[in-house]
């Protein structure tokens, strides 16, 4: 009995936590850091990481209860840095919904988590449906109504999970070799996938009918080789055609409009390109993965500055994944062999900072 009394007090101490008001931090966000550098005038300022629990403190400190809490969790490991449980490993991509909150997928993690800065929580999804966990998640998206899509490149399917992270319904069963980017056209609703191995991307109705494929395996126009990120906006799907070292932009059905980017070895070159996204004022933002670098491009494809290098300090990636933007023209990278998500705002010139 004296056994099982612990067990409860221990229980509901732990679990005392979610009562607590906790606030969300960008770590790192005190650091000022522009690019480029002086005498040229900033375009990006660092906002700071996103790690995991650690991003996250308890608005109210101290007092008995609080402070038993804390040494029981010490006790089961979650009361260190090194014992956070829920830690960002290797994130690939991500999204912001129409919340605010931070969705990220970590292939190593098996997982998405979910940063709520508003509600000062942070949430870790595993379930990619009603039986099955999520076995290397990749590419995700918010779809029309808010529900989530993960695309899950080991399971060979697209889930569908509600906004709070319930599996609905699952997408492209039978249809899928290996998903990994994922877009949404807003206007459709239609979902584009990036079908890996099958060099081709695959159109979706948000009710799941498979619509259409673009692509095949080449060098051409609308041809690709290992497409991997994809990214819609303003009617035009941006495709990172990886082992052809470009991005290719289409329209919505799939006709070629323009590419970005060459084979080089100069700064601004792409060699293995991964994730891909563009702001309000139509830049496009291209990882080069194998150089760790985000680059910088002009809607016209022109090059116009490169942001990283090898490394972990502010301003260094390692194998960095995806990118995104958000509402607010912030610009989130999974640098995903540092376990982090950086976060810059870009400066629009002389605009206002959002």
């Amino acid at each position: 009995m004296h056994r099982l009394s612990l067990f409860l007090l221990l229980a509901l101490l732990i679990s005392g936590c979610a009562d607590t008001r906790q606030v969300m931090r960008f770590s790192g966000g005190e650091l000022a850091h522009v690019w480029p550098s002086a005498p040229e005038p900033p375009r990006y300022r660092f906002v700071g990481e996103l790690t995991g629990e650690e991003n996250f403190e308890a608005l109210e400190k101290g007092g008995a209860a609080n402070r038993v809490r804390d040494f029981f969790r010490a006790i089961v490991g979650l009361g260190s840095k090194a014992g956070f449980r829920n830690v960002l490993q290797r994130p690939q991509s991500g999204v912001v919904d129409g919340a605010g909150r931070i969705l990220v997928t970590d292939a190593s993690r098996l997982a998405i988590f979910v940063f709520d800065q508003a509600a000062g929580t942070l949430s870790v999804w595993d379930q990619a449906s009603k039986t099955t966990n999520f076995a290397s998640p990749v590419g995700i998206a918010v779809a029309v109504n808010g529900d989530v899509l993960i695309a899950d490149s080991e399971l060979a399917r697209v889930f569908r999970l509600s906004a709070q992270g319930k599996p609905l319904a699952v997408i492209g069963l039978g249809d899928l070799a290996r998903p990994t980017g994922l877009a949404i056209d807003t206007s459709s609703g239609n979902i584009y996938v990036a079908d890996t191995t099958e060099h081709n991307i695959k159109v979706f109705a948000d009710d799941g009918r498979l619509l259409d494929i673009f692509g095949r395996q080449g060098t051409g126009k609308a041809t690709f080789n290992a497409p991997t990120h994809l990214t819609f906006r303003d009617g035009q799907l941006y495709v990172t055609d990886t082992f052809n070292a470009r991005v290719q932009v289409l329209d919505s059905e799939g006709h070629f409009l323009r590419s970005l980017g060459e084979r080089g070895l100069y700064v601004g070159n792409l060699v293995r390109p991964k994730g891909v996204a563009t702001d309000s004022d139509e830049n496009i933002y291209v990882i080069e993965s194998f150089h760790d670098y985000l680059l910088v491009y002009n809607s016209n494809g022109q090059f116009l500055l490169p942001i990283g290098g090898t490394g972990s300090g502010i301003g260094q990636f390692y194998l960095p994944a995806g990118v995104w933007t958000d509402s607010h023209d912030r610009i989130y990278v999974a640098d995903m062999f540092n376990g982090r998500i950086v976060v810059l705002q870009y400066l629009a010139g002389n605009k206002k900072d959002l």
